[in-house]
């Protein structure tokens, strides 16, 4: 396998030397009819996924995986507008991002320019292959995707459909590859080829993460955990409020912008708890500190009493950790502790109060009276994305076309010497 790896990658380097020349037009056209493609071979990508999803079962794959792995209409209806709405975008490559005459009479131009080959790592989400090909694609880069043995059957069935794509246009098929091991010696291979692979993006569980961090010899940018709070000012919509809590925890629980934590006002607290009993489904469960529990109705069967360890914790299931705080200061001082630098929200009607928490919250996306489940790529407007960096070089929060791009200097000049 560490051969084929090999090759892989260099053939991935040539063909980010074609990518990167390619005209917009081209590059649209290309992802278009990848779109259609998907739509068009639905049932196969269907029926790859329920092979997958049978043997994650039987493999006793952990509930949060199978959600991320298992693919439908709407998912693929999804994937196809996002691949649409990507090639209607802006081509970033050679986008000029400044300009300016020196002293010396040359023209500086600061402009856009490919990263090269990208590798993603990833687990169980299978339309990311189509997603990060097509953003890789229209920035000008090479991709080399593996995915996680679970999702085997769907990533090879949407990743041929990409390279069958291409070579129907005349683009070089290695502009995507695709391969599964599960053996840890390939991922370490694969770490190591820095003369071929500009960037790598490890996307996944903490021990993924760190594994890479730990041993790649390639520029990483980290999608890493997300514990992601809302904190329920005093000045709040109680309403707003609960209504934000609730879906943000429920509504796709194992994703990484899923809230984990509410830190409440105390002033609001009790109104608060009774608005959040009034719209909890029963699957759900609130960790609180104990004397908060203390203090309550004995109906709210669903608050449990919190651990330390509830605190900074990705539970990626329908559990909330619950804090209640006597000012802001407290909350931001929460969130220094314990946040991940993924999302953080504020629900209030106090204007200064947003202000200030978008001023200190120093997270990837800060939201103000909005669901933490809209730090997503195709939610603000980038049509997918290649993951969300907690890392705070090069690019931070959803990476779309731009953060998949570098800047270089071109220089003008009428035969200056030095």
């Amino acid at each position: 396998m560490t051969d084929r790896i090999t090759h892989m990658a260099a053939a991935a380097k040539a063909a980010s030397r074609i990518v990167a020349t390619l005209d917009t037009e081209t590059k649209r056209t290309v992802l278009r009819a990848v779109a259609s493609a998907v739509d068009a071979k639905r049932p196969d990508i269907l029926h790859a996924n329920a092979e997958d999803l049978e043997v994650a079962h039987a493999d006793g794959l952990a509930d949060a995986k199978l959600q991320r792995l298992g693919l439908d209409d709407a998912k693929l209806d999804r994937l196809c507008e996002g691949v649409r709405q990507i090639a209607g975008m802006a081509d970033p490559v050679g986008a000029q991002t400044m300009s300016r005459e020196v002293p010396s009479g040359l023209r500086v131009r600061k402009v856009r320019a490919p990263l090269g080959v990208i590798a993603m790592i990833y687990e169980a989400r299978p339309a990311v292959t189509i997603d990060a090909f097509a953003l890789c694609f229209m920035s000008g880069n090479a991709c080399i995707l593996k995915g996680g043995r679970e999702a085997n059957r769907s990533n090879h069935a949407l990743a041929e459909i990409a390279r069958a794509v291409l070579s129907e246009h005349g683009a070089p098929a290695d502009a995507m590859n695709a391969f599964t091991s599960s053996e840890r010696e390939d991922l370490r291979h694969l770490l190591s080829l820095s003369d071929s692979i500009d960037l790598v993006i490890p996307r996944g569980g903490e021990a993924l993460i760190r594994f890479v961090a730990e041993n790649s010899r390639i520029p990483t940018i980290q999608h890493y955990k997300g514990v992601c709070h809302a904190y329920i000012d005093e000045h709040a919509d109680i309403e707003m409020a609960a209504n934000i809590v609730v879906t943000a925890k429920t509504s796709a629980p194992a994703t990484c912008n899923a809230l984990e934590c509410a830190l409440v006002h105390e002033a609001v607290a009790p109104a608060f708890l009774k608005a959040l009993g009034a719209r909890i489904p029963s699957d759900m469960k609130v960790r609180a500190e104990a004397h908060v529990i203390k203090t309550l109705d004995e109906s709210m069967t669903w608050l449990e009493s919190a651990k330390p360890d509830d605190w900074g914790r990705e539970y990626l299931d329908t559990v909330l950790a619950l804090r209640i705080v006597t000012d802001m200061d407290q909350a931001l001082e929460h969130i220094a502790t314990y946040s991940s630098s993924h999302t953080e929200c504020i629900v209030t009607n106090d204007a200064s109060a947003a202000e200030r928490f978008c001023r200190e919250v120093q997270s990837s996306c800060v939201l103000v009276n909005a669901s933490t489940r809209f730090n997503d790529g195709f939610e603000l407007g980038l049509g997918a994305e290649i993951g969300i960096s907690t890392s705070r070089i090069h690019a931070y929060g959803p990476m779309g076309l731009e953060e998949l791009t570098t800047q270089r200097y071109v220089v003008t000049g009428t035969g200056q010497t030095r």
